[in-house]
């Protein structure tokens, strides 16, 4: 339960036949900045998420350098969040159990010191490549603990009114990092080399650390924290395994985050071995990305509901995407598509996660987020290495197509369970003027009819 000033309430189960989850009137697309606390995080997180995209690509890179493997760059983002596969849930409990704002004082001090001492080891010129796999290795560790807290905070700040669009904003601002933090990680690769990315990154988190400290706890939306008790993990997943409405997003986004977003990998060998290009065009690439997936975050904002339709239409859209992009002629089409890609690829996460959340009741938000990020994000250490094994050994294409198979063959499946679950079929009209594909209200059979007259 929710209390103090503002608490949350917890909304009521969805009925299978409603695929809407109601966040809020569409209105400001800026919305939940009015409020101070959001403001102060939103300021910090933009900080830190550019010094985390100049990492990011700096690590790909120097990876790639060190050792001339893509499978290499996929075993470092596996064990970046090989962690949260396993661990992922624990990170939900502990979430639910300590007050978060402490909490994330604590796991953003940690990820800005993973970032210095990565800095110190390659300035120094000691690097190698088993560096680079221990520090994603404590970096995962971290993000155990840091996703289900800052995924649950986003509530206390802003309330169940603002936190669709506060979701939405999140991505956007994550998103705006994103198309900083490559281009300028592919300048001073080029001109002075991955290290300085990498010590940028870790005093990047010096700005979210100071605006956690200079917010005004009373105006937080209390939520009481779970006590210690036998049970809990086993609590949160028979919570969500008895919601539709929660199961089927969460393991639509793992099997995606699994296969379809496999970026670094794909990306790097597209550079590397088709494009024969540098770190430069790496950059950009992950910066027309970045694009999209910013446009896709603003659209999101301004939306008053996340419907389930929306997120199984924008997965089927960018397994389609993926596969279209693996085959694309030449630099710029392919250049050109990672745009979309980007934009559903935003969309797919921002409905799933507000969707989630919104639905889920305040007390187990830490445990019900870390099962969607232990999903989301922990599925990376098996799909990660299966797709890097794949660019090895049949090249860049065969991978990427791989990957947009996968999504597609998932959002078909996962849309088909929530139809049935909602009464629903799909209904096939290709007369001109009709709509040649839309969900109708499923006749009942004859079984049905007999029970309900019974």
């Amino acid at each position: 339960m929710s209390t103090g000033p503002g608490a949350d309430s917890a909304p009521a189960p969805n009925t299978p036949d409603d695929d809407t989850i109601t966040a809020k009137p569409r209105g400001s697309t800026f919305s939940s900045l009015k409020i101070r606390n959001y403001r102060l995080f939103a300021t910090g997180q933009v900080v830190s998420n550019t010094g985390t995209w100049m990492q990011r690509i700096a690590q790909d890179w120097l990876v790639l350098s060190l050792t001339g493997s893509s499978a290499a760059v996929g075993i470092t983002t596996a064990l970046q969040f090989l962690p949260m596969l396993l661990l992922g849930l624990y990170g939900g409990v502990i979430a639910d159990r300590f007050p978060k704002r402490q909490l994330l004082l604590i796991t953003q001090t940690a990820m800005g010191l993973t970032g210095l001492a990565l800095a110190v080891l390659t300035l120094s010129g000691q690097v190698q490549v088993w560096h680079v796999y221990l520090m994603a290795t404590l970096l995962g560790v971290v993000t155990v603990v840091d996703n289900p807290a800052r995924q649950a905070f986003v509530a206390e700040m802003v309330g169940p009114a603002e936190l669709r669009n506060a979701v939405s904003l999140n991505s956007a601002n994550f998103q705006s990092a994103r198309l900083v933090g490559p281009a300028v990680a592919g300048v001073l690769i080029t001109a002075v080399g991955s290290g300085w990315a990498f010590l940028l990154n870790g005093l990047s988190f010096i700005v979210p650390i100071a605006g956690l400290l200079l917010m005004r706890a009373a105006e937080l939306h209390r939520v009481d924290t779970a006590p210690r008790g036998k049970g809990q993990l086993r609590e949160g997943l028979r919570y969500v395994a008895a919601r539709p409405d929660l199961i089927w997003p969460i393991v639509l986004v793992g099997f995606i985050g699994t296969f379809g977003f496999n970026f670094p990998i794909w990306l790097t060998a597209f550079v590397d071995d088709i494009f024969h290009a540098g770190a430069g065009t790496y950059g950009l690439l992950n910066t027309l990305m970045a694009a999209g997936s910013l446009i896709g975050a603003l659209l999101a904002a301004r939306r008053g509901t996340s419907r389930l339709r929306l997120l199984v239409g924008a997965a089927v859209l960018f397994g389609l995407l993926e596969i279209t992009a693996a085959l694309a002629p030449t630099f710029w089409v392919f250049a050109a598509l990672l745009v979309p890609i980007g934009a559903f690829g935003l969309t797919i996460n921002v409905t799933a996660n507000s969707s989630v959340q919104l639905a889920t009741d305040p007390a187990m938000r830490g445990r019900v987020m870390s099962l969607f990020m232990m999903v989301f994000m922990g599925g990376t250490p098996v799909g990660a290495p299966i797709v890097g094994w794949l660019t090895d050994v049949y090249g860049a294409r065969v991978g990427f197509v791989a990957g947009g198979l996968v999504s597609l063959a998932a959002a078909v499946g996962v849309g088909l369970i929530l139809a049935r679950v909602g009464g629903l079929r799909l209904k096939v009209d290709l007369r001109r003027g009709h709509r040649h594909l839309e969900f109708v209200a499923r006749a009942p059979s004859p079984e049905e009819k007999l029970a309900t007259a019974a």
